[in-house]
């Protein structure tokens, strides 16, 4: 793959130099801003030292074009608290009570089964102050959507659903199923008003016959959490319903408070 990448751009160099267009502007063709422009990714981070910020795929600035956020002010030591809500099965009520016990907010983004199955969880999410954002409805590849009648059905059939259990607007905030994301998808978002949020720490567990160890969970997001992180926790997780409480209780403990997604906003 990379061999194949290498090719393609010295071959266009060499058709671009030959047509007088010249270096420099090769090197703005490949720049990260350019290049991405027309990709299809997954977002993706990278890890320095721990504590410090993540590099993602596309940087904060080039997001925020956009209306697109993947971690908060890293001059403060805020934790924003976001979890991917696909179905329900019994840990969501263990998570809200331990952010109730914290007095900390969460944005719960929901796709249409979540909210079909438990309407009643949804109202206590919004009824303790939380935020209840979008995830889709059917939770598809957002990407390969592209026109905007399509991509546009998909959020609104869950706010419009939102908005009959709650009897309340639903906040403008889109996660992308998977992380899967174009440019074109972050401007449909836009044109929409949605603001869109990636995540700048996150761990794997999602998968229900695999869920981790409460050690495994805490080597992984302890170490790892820095100022102004968007942390990124699945709702299924029988361990993050086992362990939020003691989680939040530690990074209270090394001077981190839980701030909202609505300062983005």
């Amino acid at each position: 793959m990379k061999y194949k990448k290498t090719l393609l751009i010295l071959l266009l160099f060499l058709f671009m130099y030959g047509a007088g267009i010249g270096a420099a502007k090769i090197v703005d063709v490949f720049s990260s801003s350019n290049f991405l422009r027309n990709a299809t990714d997954n977002w993706g981070l990278g890890f320095g030292e721990d504590g410090t910020t993540p590099t993602g795929n596309v940087s904060a600035e080039e997001l925020q074009e956009y209306d697109a956020y993947y971690v908060g002010d890293t001059g403060k030591k805020t934790i924003y608290l976001t979890f991917d809500c696909g179905y329900e099965n019994g840990n969501t009520e263990k998570i809200l009570d331990a952010l109730k016990k914290h007095n900390a907010s969460g944005t719960f983004f929901v796709v249409g089964n979540f909210l079909e199955t438990a309407p009643d969880i949804v109202k206590r999410m919004t009824d303790e102050g939380h935020l209840v954002g979008n995830h889709t409805y059917h939770h598809p590849d957002m990407s390969k959507i592209s026109d905007l009648a399509s991509f546009q059905k998909e959020m609104d059939d869950v706010s419009h659903l939102f908005q009959e259990i709650t009897g309340k607007e639903m906040p403008k905030l889109y996660r992308p199923p998977q992380g899967k994301y174009n440019v074109e998808n972050l401007k449909m978002a836009q044109e929409l008003g949605y603001h869109t949020f990636f995540w700048s720490l996150a761990y794997v567990d999602w998968y229900q016959d695999q869920q981790p160890t409460a050690e495994e969970a805490f080597q992984k997001l302890l170490p790892r959490i820095h100022p102004g992180a968007i942390v990124l926790l699945h709702s299924t997780s029988s361990t993050n319903g086992q362990i939020l409480d003691e989680l939040l209780t530690k990074w209270e403990g090394m001077g981190y408070t839980f701030g909202s997604l609505e300062e983005f906003l």
